[in-house]
């Protein structure tokens, strides 16, 4: 196993990942098959160049562009799950994509039918336009970061990386411009990059699917990233006969060096070409399976100019893989001559045949030639040393102008044109009108070098209370009213309803779409559910029938001991508790009923007293005779209480009775 980076098969990175094969190594990195201890699982792990490390403002890049890729959650982005430092290791954990690369289909096919180009573009520019969606520019889309699984599922990679190193290089003086067969025109002049620098990248590789090869070609790094700027990339069809004549056009769009006249985004390409097969009445058709070509052997330095490069070895990157750097160290790695069998000694070089003899005439014309070759090659590279000079002097610094009230697209140009990137965010403002910019990050007239970016901060205008449905917990209308700007506050005092639950949302105040200034306070109502119940007044009525109406009503009844009440009849109810009317919680809705045991008198006149003291007993009532005349056959002439009237249980009615 290579071990340049310092890591051996087995190593475990933060006592979680443990490395395995190497099984790609590139310019920023090295990329190992590992396992995540922890959920068991197959990754990828990339290592970082080790002169990418010892910069604190790239570790502060690196670990801030790795939250935003792993952010994407795209099924066409390699999948981020982990950043992390380890000793003088700094890596990323991704996802595991069993597979290969598009450039290792293209070594293995040379061109690709329209319909595979056009079912690898497809995911690739529907996973770009979900990042530019976000904010996120790739800025080095190419054949090796194209990832192609088992399966055929095409994914993008490196994400938030190139962006990382780039503000490293440009902190210690390199400038990394990445793949030149890929750059964009911007790129190579300002080094500025947005949304559209990725289109042209998709677009020259669309042309490399369908041809075979990249628009431009040349001796050197230098001369390629010159056509970029000063030539339009050649139709397809120039190369690829058949190619639809709609297809043809949208890649030509997509690479123009005018960034805009090209798709705006990924997404827009993706339209059109869409638009185009449904036209055509093309099927998708599954995307073969590359076989991923082995990690290239370990680098070996060679000379360094500044300005200039090395292209990449035969078994290396490919027409893709040779980059541009300026002031910096330039890798190379020697062709692989051949395999010696296993025990065997090296075989020395042969002798070669003698050459014959040229004759003097014609070397002193090709000696001729020579020295105009190389005196033309030095008048361009001393022009080309000049207009760098010239730019590096004065032309690669820009002030940033003033956008602050402009509208977002009107900033947006302006800033373009000024050789910077812009990177918008929105926020609500209580004074600038939605669509307008409130401020600038760096202020106007800041010098800063060109390709870096501006934050715009564009407003949105006031907030708006949002709308918040009866119901919703009030965890989430308060996360809600957070991301509208605005500050909840929930109700000293809850609202009855009977159809939302006890702490839901019954409304705000003020409604719904509400302008309010930032932070503007917003009532959250909540339920108290079902109102308090009234208590019916049942006095009177006969303990059964109270029972029933009560618990109709939705009461839970107890009915207790009774008491006498001398206007109420014996069974009947004489209180409740609590009493008619009052309001009572329908979560604890209990009625308390007192029935009377009042005992009504019958009428005892004409009776005689010992037919009054037997009608009295079985009732459980007394007689007490105050005057008697003529014994025990006397009758009973008056009673009190009379006839009808109620006394206690246990009571006595007196009597007066005659003969």
């Amino acid at each position: 196993m290579d071990t340049s980076s310092g890591l051996t098969s087995g190593t475990v990175l933060e006592g979680r990942y443990r490395v395995g094969a190497l099984i790609a190594r590139g310019g920023m990195s090295m990329v190992y098959r590992g396992v995540d201890l922890r959920l068991d699982r197959p990754v990828a792990i990339k290592v970082m160049s080790p002169q990418y490390v010892s910069d604190p403002a790239f570790l502060s890049r690196f670990e801030r562009e790795a939250r935003l890729a792993a952010s994407l959650g795209h099924a066409g982005v390699v999948a981020v799950y982990d950043q992390g430092r380890d000793g003088d290791l700094v890596f990323l954990v991704m996802e595991l994509v069993d597979g290969g690369t598009l450039r290792d289909l293209l070594r293995e096919q040379g061109s690709l039918s329209v319909p595979v180009t056009m079912s690898i573009l497809e995911p690739l520019l529907a996973a770009l336009g979900a990042a530019h969606a976000a904010g996120l520019v790739h800025r080095d889309v190419k054949p090796e970061n194209v990832l192609i699984s088992a399966q055929g599922a095409v994914k993008i990679a490196d994400f938030g990386l190139v962006r990382a190193v780039s503000s490293q290089t440009m902190a210690t003086g390199d400038v990394i411009l990445g793949t030149v067969a890929y750059l964009s025109p911007e790129q190579v002049a300002t080094g500025a990059a947005d949304a559209r620098s990725d289109v042209y990248a998709a677009g020259v590789m669309a042309y490399e699917m369908l041809t075979g090869h990249p628009p431009y070609h040349g001796d050197n790094p230098m001369s390629v990233a010159y056509q970029h700027v000063h030539s339009d990339v050649p139709r397809c069809s120039g190369n690829a006969p058949g190619t639809p004549e709609a297809l043809d056009d949208l890649i030509v769009a997509a690479t123009r060096r005018d960034p805009a006249a090209r798709p705006r985004d990924a997404s827009a390409f993706l339209a059109a070409l869409v638009g185009i097969r449904s036209q055509l009445g093309l099927r998708r058709v599954p995307v073969p399976t590359p076989h991923r070509q082995p990690a290239p052997p370990v680098p070996v330095a060679g000379p360094v100019f500044a300005g200039s490069a090395y292209p990449a070895p035969a078994d290396g990157p490919g027409p893709g893989g040779t980059r541009v750097l300026a002031g910096g160290p330039v890798t190379t790695v020697p062709p692989v001559v051949g395999r010696q069998p296993s025990g065997e000694q090296p075989v020395a070089p042969q002798p070669q045949p003698s050459q014959p003899v040229r004759s003097p005439t014609i070397a002193l014309r090709r000696l001729r030639r020579r020295r105009w070759m190389i005196a033309i090659l030095v008048v361009l590279l001393l022009g080309l040393a000049a207009a760098a000079g010239g730019w590096w002097l004065g032309g690669r610094w820009a002030a940033t102008p003033a956008a602050v009230g402009l509208a977002q697209a009107d900033a947006e140009t302006l800033i373009r044109d000024a050789g910077l990137v812009p990177r918008v965010t929105t926020e609500h403002h209580n004074d600038v009108p939605a669509g307008r910019v409130a401020v600038t990050d760096p202020a106007a007239g800041t010098e800063q070098l060109r390709g870096s970016e501006v934050d715009l901060l564009v407003s949105i205008g006031r907030p708006e209370v949002p709308p918040i449905p009866a119901g919703t917990d009030a965890r989430a209308a308060t996360a809600a009213l957070t991301a509208a700007d605005l500050t909840a506050v929930v109700a000293a005092k809850p609202a009855y309803d009977d159809a939302v639950a006890v702490g839901a949302v019954l409304r705000t105040d003020p409604a719904a779409g509400t302008a309010l200034t930032v932070g503007a306070p917003v009532t959250l109502v909540l339920s108290g559910g079902p109102g308090p119940q009234v208590v019916p007044d049942v006095r009177g009525t006969p303990t059964k029938d109270a029972v029933k109406q009560l618990e109709k009503a939705g009461f839970t009844v107890t009915v207790g001991d009774p008491a006498f009440d001398r206007d109420i009849d014996a069974g009947d109810i004489l209180r409740t508790d609590p009493g008619p009317g009052a309001e009572v919680d329908p979560n604890n809705a209990k009625i308390f009923l007192v029935p009377s045991n009042a005992v009504q008198v019958p009428d005892l006149t004409d009776s005689t007293v010992a037919q009054a003291e037997k009608k009295l007993d079985k009732l459980g009532l007394k007689l007490s005779v105050t005057a008697l005349f003529g014994g025990g056959d006397a009758s009973i002439w008056d009673q009190s209480p009379g006839a009808g009237g109620r006394i206690e249980p246990g009571g006595t009615v007196s009597a007066s009775a005659f003969p």
